[in-house]
């Protein structure tokens, strides 16, 4: 068991609907409230569980809207209500993290802060432990630090990170420099990056001590970073409300990686940690379907009522929430996502492109169905 990091604090973003994971995932419920891996827990809970041996319950964080404030806490009954931080509309990671940052930095000066999404899947926890245990040393050293992960495929729905030249932290015997960052790319350019054995993906981890972080966001957004210091100058009086609704709707919207980890990277200053453990966003169904028949392609993965649900010589996955009978019979890579009011079919290939379901849904102002 991992022992809690004294200078440590954990922070979950829990925001954004997964709109990928649609009609399973939606605004009032998006994914990080569903138990997707059939574990009984939803995918937050995983999340607290997972950083409680290296925090304990006093230190981690939740930065999320207020629409989620109430269900997270029946989530998290343990966590100190003081540690929800609530965004008034979404701003993007930059602001949801440096926002967490800020208070964190005023609260106790010099802490180390990680930002682990709620919304993703981990296993052997071990390694993950000592992944991140390695990056908090490279953060003490002074570096904004990452963990990417070890490809198990080439795929190209994730962004990648090219290691650099090792770094000599005590603490940290796998840290390198990243060389740089790159999008999501094509096929071929995915398959040279998982031959090349020096590309991880982005998973979205980052650990910096706070004041390193914010003085990286000041000299790259520096509005951003005075609206949020502001912010936390007031979050524990009782001026938050009224200097979070001033201060709060003109924040720029940016990615962390944009803001902060590109840019400290281009400087030299931003060290990644390989993470050698079992790691899935749970980005679209195809993924989800890979993830719950523990990567096998050849069956029917099913989500809900198991009993109403009938395959015969058939792939792929089935999410069940109504009483409705399903039979599949003779298809491969089949995604069926059946719930009260809305009823999804695709297949594997084209899960990516649910996300283009949603918005034109919203373009009709269909929004009760969102």
């Amino acid at each position: 068991m991992s022992a809690p990091i004294e200078d440590f604090y954990a922070v979950i973003p829990a925001g954004g609907v997964g709109s990928r994971l649609w009609p399973l995932s939606r605004a009032e419920a998006p994914k990080f409230l569903h138990d997707l891996t059939g574990s009984g827990v939803s995918l937050l809970r995983n999340t607290w569980d997972r950083l409680l041996p290296l925090t304990g319950p006093g230190r981690i964080a939740v930065v999320t809207g207020k629409a989620h404030e109430q269900r997270v806490e029946e989530e998290l009954p343990d966590i100190d209500p003081a540690n929800v931080f609530i965004e008034s509309s979404q701003r993007e990671s930059a602001a949801a993290i440096g926002l967490a940052a800020a208070i964190l930095q005023r609260r106790e000066p010099g802490v180390i802060i990680g930002s682990f999404a709620a919304d993703h899947h981990i296993s052997r926890p071990r390694a993950f432990d000592f992944a991140v245990q390695q990056a908090v040393a490279a953060a003490r050293a002074g570096y904004i630090s990452t963990i990417g992960i070890a490809p198990t495929e080439p795929s190209v729905g994730f962004g990648y990170i090219q290691l650099g030249d090792e770094i000599d932290v005590e603490g940290a015997p796998m840290a390198a420099i990243v060389e740089r960052f790159v999008e999501k790319p094509d096929l071929e350019t995915a398959r040279r990056y998982y031959a090349d054995r020096s590309f991880l993906w982005n998973a979205g981890m980052f650990i910096s001590r706070a004041d390193v972080l914010l003085a990286e966001l000041a000299a790259n957004e520096p509005e951003l970073h005075a609206g949020l210091l502001e912010i936390a100058e007031a979050w524990d009086t009782d001026r938050r409300q009224e200097v979070c609704d001033r201060v709060w709707p003109d924040l720029k919207k940016i990615a962390i990686d944009y803001a902060v980890a590109e840019p400290a990277a281009q400087k030299g200053r931003l060290a990644v940690v390989p993470g050698h453990f079992d790691w899935d966003d749970v980005g679209d169904f195809a993924s989800l379907a890979k993830l719950i028949s523990g990567g096998r392609s050849d069956e029917m993965s099913i989500l809900g009522q198991n009993d109403r649900v009938l395959v015969d010589e058939s792939t792929g996955l089935v999410v069940s929430q109504t009483d409705r009978v399903i039979a599949v019979v003779g298809v491969e890579g089949l995604i069926v996502v059946d719930t009260a009011d809305a009823l999804l079919v695709t297949n594997s290939e084209h899960a990516q492109r649910v996300k283009s379901v949603v918005g034109a849904l919203h373009a009709r102002g269909s929004d009760s169905v969102l």
